[in-house]
């Protein structure tokens, strides 16, 4: 139990974040052309309609997440995290060639959107599995004293996968007509996935398992119940669910659900809406590794606690101001604001989850905080948002869902066990007869 721990090598990194990019990308892809989809899959007697189809299609992969992640959670905790993470990779990539290749509700009719369906279900199983796995893997893999810089690089992959997304959106809607947009370059972005597919899988391949989880399954930890181990931290798993209800609402508001807030609610070209999600999320990029490393030396909560508080100040006031001023210029500095906030929010975040855990059952506990709660709050926040537009007759509605998670988020923080100077093993070791 030594708290010597040697830098990961730099393909280690690469082969989380680029794995995790490509479980994202996909999965995130299908809410940006959100649009187009309603119409070429789901054909409804409105507009409003078949975005309301679409996007809660776009929910119905999150009923697999707690199953993928309880199920995939087990399996890190007791195969190891190398193993876990080439099955979700290998799963996704299914699901993207399903949705690339699909045919429209033109061609075959009612096919159309169950095939749109069961790869979403695919989807919301390999993805359910993916952060715990990722999480683990880097935290675990971090030297002493930089478990926050490593493992916010989990969430750099999530960005990146937006970013990508965003840009190829932003290329797309730029340079294609709209009937050569609708008829065939929707396509291109999952096209794309299916590239990466293979090489994220080449380089899983060739991952050292984490020393922490060898020491872990060899040592007594290995041999006490699973079980009774999850039990003792049901206090842990809630403070998570809670700081995850945060993240969640946030990533599928913010980042996902904007393009279609702005063509539909703002008038915005969709060109213009991609491109000020690119520069937020590169906004966002940026911040994640620097304010993990900060969190390193100041506290995983202080960090967070400081972007929830910003957040409930400048939420309603920036959608209030582009909903009255309507412009790309608003919208690109909403975005901005609210993307540099999520990225100080997401620099500590991951580490701080996996550090409320010890290793035997870190994965478990991980998949079934965070998807329980991103099902719940995030698999439908397209779809409630709509639906809030509607009922209460204001576009500034997702506002009010945006200040929900800040709140439940704060309140969740204060229960976080600060760990950011101690070493997993000593925590480990103390953990058991504690419970």
């Amino acid at each position: 139990m030594s708290a010597t721990q040697p830098a990961p090598k730099p393909y280690q990194i690469a082969a989380a974040v680029i794995g995790n990019a490509l479980e994202w990308y996909d999965f995130l892809v299908f809410g940006f052309f959100t649009v187009i989809i309603a119409r070429l899959f789901f054909p409804a007697t409105s507009e409003y309609g078949s975005i309301l189809l679409t996007t809660a299609t776009f929910g119905v992969g999150f009923f697999m997440r707690p199953v993928g992640g309880i199920f995939l959670g087990i399996y890190a905790d007791r195969r190891g995290r190398k193993a876990a993470l080439l099955l979700v990779i290998t799963l996704m990539t299914i699901a993207i060639a399903l949705i690339a290749f699909a045919p429209t509700y033109a061609a075959i009719g009612i096919g159309a959107p169950l095939i749109i369906v069961l790869a979403r279900l695919i989807q919301g199983f390999s993805a359910g599995g993916e952060f715990a796995s990722a999480t683990a893997f880097l935290t675990e893999s971090a030297p002493a004293g930089s478990r926050g810089y490593y493992g916010s690089w989990q969430m750099v992959g999530q960005g990146l996968a937006v970013l990508i997304g965003a840009i190829l959106g932003t290329v797309l809607t730029r340079t294609l007509t709209p009937d050569a947009l609708n008829s065939w370059g929707w396509r291109i972005p999952f096209l794309f996935g299916l590239i990466i597919g293979p090489l994220g899988l080449y380089i899983r391949r060739g991952l050292d398992e984490t020393s922490a989880f060898l020491q872990s399954s060899q040592g007594p930890a290995g041999r006490q119940d699973a079980g009774s181990l999850l039990a003792s931290h049901l206090k842990e798993m809630v403070a998570c669910l809670g700081m995850v209800v945060t993240g969640t609402i946030t990533f599928y508001v913010v980042l996902i659900y904007i393009p279609t807030f702005a063509r539909t609610q703002l008038h915005i070209p969709l060109d213009q809406a991609f491109l000020a999600q690119s520069i937020g999320l590169a906004v966002e990029v940026v911040l994640i590794p620097i304010c993990g490393a900060l969190s390193d030396r100041i506290g995983r909560k202080p960090v967070m606690i400081a972007a929830l508080v910003l957040d409930l100040i400048v939420t309603y006031p920036l959608f209030a101001w582009v909903s009255a001023n309507p412009s790309f210029g608003s919208l690109l500095t909403m975005q901005i604001i609210l993307c540099g906030l999520f990225g100080v929010f997401n620099g500590p975040i991951s580490t701080a989850l996996a550090e409320q855990f010890p290793t035997r059952v870190r994965s478990t506990a991980l998949a079934i905080s965070y998807n329980i709660a991103v099902m719940l709050f995030g698999g439908f926040a397209q779809f409630f948002v709509t639906w809030l537009i509607a009922a209460m007759g204001t576009p500034i509605a997702p506002a009010y869902y945006l200040m929900f998670g800040a709140a439940v988020g704060l309140i969740a923080a204060f229960f976080l066990k600060e760990r950011a100077s101690d070493e997993l093993f000593v925590v480990e070791a103390a953990e058991p007869t504690a419970a």
